[in-house]
């Protein structure tokens, strides 16, 4: 049996659910050598040298090379010169397969690209006129080595290193290739996905697998190999605070939903399509990602959602400032949805590798915020004696409130506003509700009164919709209004609205087929009374004999 909603794909027909970090991309480098002074003191304070200049950094590069490429050499390392528009994973993916450890250096890869370094630039002493050497951050084209290598317990990564002062690196390495490579050594039977894990022995231990995946292994992983390969600094540097720290530059959460038939992923992907197109509104933003979006910034940041299809398969994307969350089908096995932070400082938060378990709550929370909002768009059907409570009138002890008609001008902009505000964590305030009624329904804020907003309110919470935060002057919505809301909202503008300009007949500019299907159901019915003799003319002949035979 095919499923027939989101509501029902996401409960029924997925086999395995997992939240994993997927890619990341790190930034490292020795904090104290990042800014021209920090760099005068590196080389007028520790290595005592009183005029820090370039000339003393060309020593240390040509050093960290030369080591470089004789470790390569003794170690039988193949070194790829990439070429430029060169893929080049593509090129690891063709060295791994012919690599047969369980882990060292695959290749080395070197490649010239547009690197910020520091150089010396010749000013003059505005006093005396006598020229001085000065650091200055510059951008040049300068070679970096491309490490790709395989580690026993995160399996394949690479790590780049700049050739030039002060020699910054970056780290790449993927999360399920973790996972999987920690399934296999506890030795839990697994079929692994492309990125992912399609099925698994022991789902709960995989989940507690990809938990683990900590900044301090992650910190581990790059001492550990920073002792296996040359190092660009000397004992000495690294004794006196030199050290690699790492920061995060991209971060990847996924949540991956292995479905039981590609089938179901496919009607996935064509409900949740149609009928979230508006998820890159700040409006829905701010509810994803539960910050608050300034109105002035509304207009100047990214704020959208496209469709990306690659051949049949189509992929979902809303973006948020710096960040983007995607939805597609992987390899018609599952439901993928990512949530890549590019910038920490989006969400309030540093750079520091140690702050990824505030990224790592704010990804999948958006995960599973999304899917929220997806699963709920197409489960929100009501029955009859629901539908015809909230329509009349309701008391609880004292308290009265009238009824949420279904047609009810005034009700609708309600019910938007509680659309709007499911998702926020900390819930919502008189006034939140007192501007975003002014807004749906046209009127000046200032035109609606404090014990408008307090009927309002007692309305939406009498009839279960609302509920008010302990201790607080704010409310949430609940799961039953929520559904409530849609169902009213999406029923009244999708269906009631366009069949009622459809069935009417004195509306006839657009031949529609709900038009074309009452007009002919209009001539049939006119047909069938004509054929049983019930015209109004037959009719008004009946009742005339009556009193022509009483004469």
């Amino acid at each position: 049996m095919i499923a027939q909603n989101v509501a029902e794909i996401v409960s029924r027909h997925v086999k395995l659910t997992v939240d994993g970090i997927d890619r990341m991309y790190l930034n490292v480098y020795v904090p104290g050598l990042q800014y021209e002074l920090g760099i005068v003191r590196f080389f007028r304070e520790h290595r005592g040298q009183p005029l820090p200049s370039a000339a003393l950094m060309s020593p240390m590069t040509r050093t960290f090379v030369a080591a470089l490429e004789d470790f390569v050499a003794r170690h039988e390392i193949p070194l790829v010169q990439f070429e430029k528009g060169q893929r080049k994973d593509t090129v690891m993916a063709e060295h791994l397969r012919r690599f047969g450890r369980e882990e060292g250096v695959v290749f080395v890869g070197k490649a010239q690209e547009n690197t910020p370094v520091f150089r010396t630039e010749r000013r003059r002493s505005p006093k005396t006129g006598r020229a001085y050497p000065w650091i200055v951050r510059r951008s040049a084209m300068v070679n970096n080595y491309y490490i790709y290598a395989v580690d026993r317990d995160f399996g394949p990564f690479f790590l780049k290193f700049c050739s030039y002062f002060p020699f910054n690196a970056k780290l790449c390495l993927n999360g399920h290739e973790y996972a999987k490579r920690q399934l296999a050594q506890e030795r839990i039977a697994f079929e692994a996905l492309d990125n992912g894990v399609l099925k698994c022995a022991d789902p709960k231990r995989l989940q507690r697998i990809c938990d683990g995946l900590s900044a301090a292994k992650i910190d581990a992983l790059l001492r550990k190999w920073l002792r296996l390969l040359p190092h660009p600094f000397t004992a000495a540097d690294r004794k006196a605070g030199y050290r690699y720290d790492i920061s995060i530059l991209q971060v990847e959460f996924s949540t991956t939903q292995v479905l039981d038939r590609p089938v179901h992923g496919r009607l996935f992907f064509e409900q949740v399509i149609r009928e979230n197109l508006d998820l890159g509104r700040p409006e829905e933003m701010k509810l994803i990602f539960n910050r608050r979006i300034p109105r002035r910034r509304r207009t100047r940041e990214r704020f959208c959602t496209r469709i990306v299809t690659h051949g049949v398969t189509p992929s979902l994307n809303v973006y948020y400032k710096n960040t983007r969350i995607k939805q597609y089908h992987k390899e018609n096995r599952a439901l993928r949805t990512e949530t890549t932070i590019n910038n920490t400082y989006d969400f309030g938060i540093g750079k520091r590798l140690h702050n990824l378990p505030k990224l790592r709550e704010i990804g999948f929370t958006a995960n599973r915020r999304l899917l929220e909002v997806e699963r709920m768009s197409h489960d929100c059907i009501l029955s009859e004696d629901t539908f015809q409570a909230i329509n009349r009138p309701v008391a609880a002890g004292r308290q009265r409130a009238s009824g949420l008609r279904f047609a009810d001008q005034r009700v609708h902009p309600l019910l938007h506003a509680l659309i709007l505000f499911r998702q926020l964590a900390q819930g919502f305030r008189a006034a939140d509700l007192r501007q975003h009624l002014a807004a749906l329904s046209g009127a000046d804020e200032a035109s609606i009164s404090q014990g408008a907003i307090t009927y309002q309110l007692r309305r939406l919470r009498l009839h279960g919709l609302i509920e008010r935060v302990s201790s607080s002057f704010r409310y949430q919505v609940t799961d039953f209004g929520f559904r409530v809301a849609l169902f009213f909202t999406r029923t009244y503008n999708r269906i009631l609205r366009p069949g009622l300009a459809a069935a009417l007949p004195a509306l006839r500019a657009v031949k529609i087929p709900l038009q074309r299907a009452f007009n002919a159901l209009t001539t049939q019915i006119d047909t069938t009374i004509k054929q049983a003799q019930l015209t109004p003319q037959n009719l008004t002949h009946l009742h005339q004999v009556p009193s022509l035979k009483q004469g």
